[in-house]
């Protein structure tokens, strides 16, 4: 009887190379296959390769001597936090939650290309003054002062990754729709802006890519965060919301970009009812404030003329 072949006779390194190979869903389910290959396919420096072949802004960030995968934040750990879709539903934090809010977060920036990088940043912000915890939550990646040059860039066909860690904890969550889910132009700059949104607890956090068609270059990344109202959420706000999305389950497939989209239409939707309603609301208090001031008017006038 024939000896039966199978991949595990291979050499390990040999094995552990192949891996290496791999994207990370590929990966994951190799590691399912068999006690040998789930061995393997734990090897941090595995995982390690494979987050800075996803997101260059992390090989950045060690070049820069600013080591996010090390110590608490496990590369395996850092890829299942940041590469799927978070569970939008149970995103919201909950009542009376007394989660501890980092003292620093760190975004990790990636503007992709038809696949391609073409600019990485990584940001680090303190989050515990209390000047932060008060103010509008907002976050520049790239700046106006330092423009990113690109050439031969379709703005419809840019992609964004946007992952905010907790280096304490080391959990992370990528709070980018990866795809566009809208674009327009700068009233003033003429600048093209497109947008990058997530839905978490009733809150949009929404990334905007500014790209000037006439000097060729990325002027602007931001990232920042408001409720249906169209009103800024504070730091300490956007902190609470983020750590909850750090804890809730992932969620795959393949249509999550669309879903993404779906639930930030239904967003804007909501927004612009609500703006329709406060309008109709201050309009009706005008009128009636009005028409309490033409009757004191009338009626003092008419004291007047009957003294």
């Amino acid at each position: 009887m024939a000896a039966t072949t199978t991949v595990e006779d291979l050499p390990g390194d040999v094995l552990a190379c192949a891996l290496r190979r791999l994207d990370g869903p590929s990966l994951t389910a190799a590691s399912c296959a068999t006690v040998g290959l789930r061995a393997l396919a734990a090897d941090p420096e595995t995982w390690r390769a494979l987050c800075l072949s996803q997101w260059p802004s992390l090989a950045a960030a060690a070049a820069h001597q600013r080591s996010i995968l090390s110590g608490a934040v496990s590369p395996r750990r850092l890829f299942a936090d940041a590469f799927p879709f978070l569970c939008p539903d149970a995103a919201a934090p909950l009542d009376g939650d007394e989660r501890r809010l980092p003292a620093e977060i760190v975004s990790a920036v990636d503007v992709y290309h038809r696949g391609a990088g073409i600019a990485s940043r990584v940001v680090e912000t303190s989050t515990s003054s209390s000047w932060f915890l008060a103010s509008p939550f907002c976050i520049d990646a790239v700046e106006c002062k330092n423009p990113v040059p690109v050439s031969s860039v379709s703005p419809a066909e840019l992609e964004l990754s946007w992952i905010v860690l907790d280096p304490a904890s080391g959990r992370a969550v990528n709070i980018s729709s990866r795809r566009a889910v809208a674009m327009d132009r700068h009233w003033y700059t003429g600048d093209t802006l497109v947008r990058y949104a997530v839905v978490l607890g009733g809150c949009k956090f929404e990334a905007t890519v500014s790209c000037s068609e006439e000097s060729g270059q990325l002027t602007d990344v931001n990232l920042a965060v408001e409720n249906a109202d169209g009103v800024a959420v504070s730091g300490e706000g956007c902190l609470r919301l983020l750590t909850a999305a750090m804890a809730v389950p992932r969620k795959g497939g393949r249509n999550q970009e669309e879903e993404a989209k779906r639930r930030y239409d239904d967003f804007m939707r909501t927004k612009r009812g609500r703006q329709e309603s406060k309008a109709r609301r201050e309009v009706l208090v005008d009128l009636c404030c009005s028409a309490v001031s033409a009757v004191a008017v009338i009626s003092f006038l008419a004291a007047v003329v009957l003294l």
